[in-house]
């Protein structure tokens, strides 16, 4: 993103790709023919020239960026009374109620970058007044302002001189986060991912309470908490389940102890890991008594919002609405590779093979089928355990590097992998895994749920005999086509990290090292890490 840095300042000029459509606006500095195209392209200003205007004018979205998000920029300075997308073009105007609300907004903006989903933006004045929308081409946005207009007017809002209704300021920078219909686990790391997309995550604590998983999650500002609770309470983590339930924490600030899967201060890495169970401070255990009932008798009046901007065609936070557990991989290496395995005899190897899809795409699920296709090779169906394991699977790895190409992972339009006829031969395309041993995620509550991360260079081992060196690990991680860069083991020797040089090294690795035979037993265990050495 060249530039972002300097557009972030209020000042860029803006260039003629941002140039609008004058059936949109009413404003003085353009006339409108007939058939709603300009007559004359509109003149822009730089902010620092523009008068101050209730019209904001948003640019360098990320793409696929929400109405709701977008709104969520500006509801912390006032009533938002309407707001035009263009997503072709990664912009959006909003509308406030009134100036001096808008011009609270550039200032503060100003000093603090403003971010959607970790992507710094650009918001200025714009040249218009006032927005002046169709409502048959805007209609989706529409439905998300009426959403949330209901919910300011509807809440508890304070009042301007003039009558506007206004949204009180976040009054924390702290949520207090429940999750309802927990099928899946949630993680610590699940709940960064997704609230870092609004703002800087700076501490999580996570607990049980009432039989129910709940956090704690600190933002840098009360305005991207504020921003975080309009978008995703109420909305589910993956289809159908773990729904978010969202209100203000009565803490102003969290006190971490400990870094570990139960709680994280980022800006503090040095802190220890404790015993896995980091004893709550006083101040917080007793907020916590203070919140106990504030989500579980009734939901936040702004969940209103999120799940009118859901029946206006917004998804689960895993991106598909529908159950489907089959993926198509395309863009697969289907050549032949002559490599020596560990005792030096060459040997010719199909560089993807079910097996092979099976171990990787299991890092994320339990594998059932895996069919490569007869007729194109280079891409390959795998079925999964159910519709969020495949979301999980896709999420993590399209456009991943394997055997030297690029590979694309989506949904598939097939709801099964079928098997081929009995006595068929399909020189061994189709596979099926659906009692294999090999599944991570069979048993329920098992601790893997806790442990998937992306594709990274970092390994981590488990089930090591204790007869095995660090020297037998390098030897035989190097053998599988790549360079150990850096190694540890834990206290108990039983598991180890070791860093590839490569990502796609590493993927290589652990396809190709996951389960293999130690002596005496032991299988050797291969995941992916969120450390580094």
């Amino acid at each position: 993103m060249d530039g972002i840095a300097s557009d972030v300042a209020v000042g860029v000029k803006r260039s003629s790709d941002e140039l609008l459509s004058g059936s949109l606006y009413n404003s003085p500095n353009s006339s409108v023919t007939a058939n709603g195209s300009d007559s004359k392209k509109l003149r822009v200003e730089d902010s620092m020239d523009s008068p101050p205007s209730r019209v904001i004018h948003i640019r360098k979205l990320p793409n696929e960026v929400s109405e709701t998000e977008v709104i969520a920029l500006g509801l912390p300075f006032g009533k938002v009374t309407n707001i035009l997308m263009l997503k072709g073009k990664n912009q959006a105007f909003l509308e406030l109620g009134t100036e001096e609300a808008a011009v609270t907004m550039v200032n503060y903006y100003t000093a603090v970058t403003p971010q959607v989903r970790n992507v710094p933006v650009f918001i200025q004045y714009s040249n218009h007044k006032e927005l002046k929308t169709d409502s048959a081409l805007n209609q989706r946005a529409q439905a998300v302002l009426q959403a949330v207009s209901a919910v300011q007017e509807g809440g508890s809002p304070s009042s301007d001189a003039a009558g506007e209704s206004v949204l009180a300021p976040a009054p924390s920078p702290v949520l207090r986060i429940i999750i309802d219909n927990m099928f899946y686990p949630v993680t610590l790391d699940v709940l960064q991912q997704i609230f870092s997309k609004f703002g800087t995550v700076m501490k999580i604590i996570t607990f049980t309470k009432n039989n129910q998983f709940q956090a704690l999650l600190q933002f840098s500002d009360p305005v991207n908490a504020q921003q975080a609770k309009l978008s995703l309470d109420g909305q589910n983590i993956y289809n159908s389940c773990c729904t978010l339930r969202i209100d203000f924490s009565k803490l102003v600030n969290l006190n971490v102890k400990y870094n570990n899967d139960k709680s994280r201060d980022y800006t503090r890495p040095e802190l220890p890991a404790g015993d896995g169970q980091p004893p709550v401070d006083p101040a917080v255990a007793a907020a916590l008594n203070k919140d106990s009932t504030s989500l579980l008798g009734a939901i936040s009046p702004l969940s209103a919002a999120a799940a009118a901007a859901a029946a206006a065609g917004r998804v689960a936070l895993s991106g598909h609405s529908g159950t489907n557990g089959v993926l198509l991989a395309s863009n697969l290496n289907e050549e032949l590779l002559m490599l020596k395995d560990l005792r030096a005899h060459p040997q010719h190897f199909q560089m993807v093979t079910p097996q092979s899809l099976f171990t990787l795409f299991g890092v994320y699920g339990d594998v059932q089928r895996v069919k490569i296709l007869y007729n194109k090779k280079d891409s390959a169906l795998i079925q999964m355990a159910d519709g969020n394991q495949a979301q999980l699977a896709m999420s993590h790895l399209n456009g991943q590097k394997m055997y030297g190409k690029i590979i694309r992972v989506t949904l598939s339009k097939h709801h099964t992998v079928q098997l081929p006829r009995e006595g068929l031969d399909d020189q061994g395309l189709t596979k099926d895994f659906t009692n294999s041993p090999l599944h991570r995620f069979k048993k329920p509550g098992s601790k893997n749920f806790q442990n998937i991360f992306p594709p990274s260079a970092t390994l981590h081992l488990s089930n090591i005999p204790e007869d095995v060196t660090e020297d037998d690990l390098r030897l035989l991680f190097s053998n599988s086509g790549g360079t150990v860069k850096a190694f540890k083991f834990f206290q108990d020797r039983k598991m180890a990290l070791l860093q590839m040089s490569t990502v796609e090294e590493a993927i290589q690795a652990l396809i190709d090292l996951h389960n293999y035979d130690m002596g005496g037993g032991h299988r050797l265990r291969v995941s992916f890490s969120k450390s580094t050495i």
